[in-house]
């Protein structure tokens, strides 16, 4: 195995195919990956003795959840100076040292960009609400209370559309006497990207990081920048609330905005950048426009419907088991839909989602089952196949799994205790509530990294922010990086088979047994050369016929299984979770 297959020599790269179709995005989440100064909070200095770790598991791009300065109401997507860095993650010189650690090692940093929304102690919004005729009042969605009611009372908001953290998407100002628009949290006031002048302040800054050595941005929920003007009322549903999303997700000018960003940000500079839009309700046909060569806005987009697929009618806290059927159509449809004309993003996890291996894997409730490790294996295998750029969430590579809590006084997550306390509020059984919150909130992707199984996982020397899981003492890196049948080395060998090759980045996709329950398998093809994937997704043994899955004249090239099954006269027998990948033609 090679140490570093990122080599001028790829042949993607020679034959003019954009390099990102060959990396691997590896997302750091800096408050919980490593602690330099043993103060409990992950920072650039801990990140940063930790590059090794990244550049072994041959990851290509690092993406950086937000370390800008921040009171922290949403853990850094609530910015407060989008150009320093907030103190509990150190100083720019701190970061200008990671960068180039970094770049010596061969591997690129993408920065989140949260322009959406500020934090309400920004600048920019506290000259905002100093005064209705401040210079800077349009730089966000200030109105009145509705006709005939007094501002602050129920139901003088202007709209009736609902705040993705819970309550409305306004907060009344009583000083100025208007209404600010936040579609999350109360403290993340969202921007008006229809004044031009905060625009070309927005660019300004994402010149200043390109200027400082950062290579691209992932740009959260950037297809919200956009409102319909008229801020419609919508249909209300309990609590006389509604979903708005259709007046501000891929609103009027979005295509305009996000292309003036790339024509004034990354054109004719040298380098070679990376752009992710995270877009919310994104259909692949809106995709298909966004990532559009010829219409230069972004390379990629984050889309969330396969994360959708196991939320129940109560929504993301009440879910639902997954049907495997259901995952195939959605990727299946993105694959044929966007990857012949664009590009897809491939993940599992991220920080706003629950742990894929007690998600979809044999580790409900956070607790490792008999086939944890083959689970994380097969689910790996799964995505990074597919045609696409993958990305490991921090910890993905260890198979870490959803975390052990008891009550709300465990959790940290604004979402999730504002969750909480609406639902009881309304009359919901607090247990039933803590039940979809322990499967489903988004602390659980925020516990500490594992390094090893010492006091607090190698995260931190002090109390850690959120505790470490107490799967810590067997489940780290420190266990799996000398076991050669882990899940860690099982995610190297992934990226390796997409650094070496070609079918993996540029094959075509097709779908095979789309109606299986448990069977999930494809086959990429490029030339005479083709990769197939079967994978068992349960825990109950399957035979595959072969008229079915045809690996004839292939050889197994990984398998979730130490000791795989071997094809018989019926057809491929697959154990529980057994994950198989066959290079066929070669």
């Amino acid at each position: 195995m090679t140490n570093d297959p990122r080599t001028a020599t790829d042949p993607s790269a020679s034959a003019g195919v954009p390099w990102w179709r060959s990396a691997v995005v590896y997302q750091v989440y800096p408050r919980s990956f490593a602690d330099s100064d043993g103060d409990g909070v992950g920072d650039l200095r801990g990140i940063t003795r930790r590059l090794d770790h990244l550049a072994w598991l041959g990851v290509d791009v690092v993406w950086l959840s937000p370390v800008y300065r921040s009171p922290g109401a949403d853990n850094g997507y609530d910015i407060s100076d989008y150009q320093d860095i907030d103190p509990v993650f150190g100083s720019l010189q701190d970061f200008d040292e990671l960068v180039a650690q970094m770049h010596a090692r061969g591997m690129k940093l993408v920065m989140d960009l949260v322009v959406n929304h500020t934090s309400d102690e920004h600048p920019w919004f506290v000259a905002s609400r100093s005064s209705r005729d401040d210079p800077q009042r349009d730089w966000y969605w200030w109105r009145p209370p509705r006709p005939g009611f007094v501002g602050g009372e129920p139901g003088a908001e202007p709209t009736n559309w609902a705040s993705f953290f819970s309550g409305s998407v306004w907060e009344w100002d009583e000083a100025s006497g208007e209404y600010y628009l936040h579609l999350f949290d109360r403290k993340q006031p969202d921007l008006n990207w229809e004044n031009p002048r905060v625009r070309e302040a927005v660019f300004s800054m994402m010149r200043w990081w390109l200027d400082r050595g950062v290579d691209g941005f992932r740009m959260d929920v950037i297809n919200l920048v956009s409102k319909d003007v008229s801020l419609p009322d919508v249909p209300a549903g309990a609590g006389g609330l509604g979903d708005g999303s259709a007046h501000y997700a891929n609103g009027p000018r979005i295509h305009e905005f996000v292309a003036q960003m790339h024509r004034e940000v990354f054109a004719g500079r040298a380098g070679e950048f990376l752009t992710v839009g995270e877009m919310p309700g994104v259909t692949w046909q809106d995709a298909v426009l966004f990532t559009d060569p010829a219409r230069a806005e972004v390379d990629m987009v984050f889309q969330f419907e396969h994360v959708g697929l196991d939320h129940g009618p109560g929504g993301k806290f009440d879910p639902v088991p997954l049907d495997l059927r259901a995952l195939k159509e959605s990727l299946g449809r993105w694959q044929r839909e966007l990857g012949a004309r664009g590009w897809n993003s491939l993940y599992w996890d991220n920080h706003d989602q629950p742990r894929v291996v007690s998600r979809f894997g044999d580790a409900a409730g956070g607790v490792a089952g008999p086939f944890w490790r083959e689970s994380a294996k097969a689910l790996a295998s799964v995505l990074h196949l597919h045609r696409g750029t993958p990305y490991v969430y921090q910890g993905e590579e260890l198979g870490m799994t959803n975390a052990p809590f008891g009550g709300v006084e465990d959790l940290r997550d604004v979402e999730s205790l504002n969750h909480f306390r609406e639902a009881v509020a309304g009359g919901a059984d607090p247990e039933v509530v803590m039940r979809g919150l322990r499967a489903m909130g988004r602390d659980n992707a925020r516990t500490p990294m594992q390094w090893d199984g010492g006091p607090q996982a190698g995260f931190t020397s002090g109390v850690p922010w959120l505790p470490v899981h107490p799967n810590h003492s067997w489940l780290n890196v420190a266990a799996q990086v000398d076991d050669p049948d882990s899940v860690l080395h099982h995610y190297r060998r992934l990226i390796e088979l997409r650094h070496t090759v070609p079918v993996v980045r540029e094959g075509d996709f097709t779908m095979l047994l789309p109606e299986h329950e448990q069977v999930y398998a494809f086959v990429r093809e490029l030339g005479g050369e083709r990769l197939v994937v079967v994978a068992n997704l349960g825990s109950t043994r399957v035979v595959v016929p072969a008229a079915e899955v045809d690996v004839r004249g292939g050889r197994l090239v990984l398998s979730s299984w130490v000791e795989p099954l071997p094809a018989g006269p019926e057809g491929l027998v697959l154990g529980p979770w057994q994950a198989d990948v066959y290079l066929v033609g070669v």
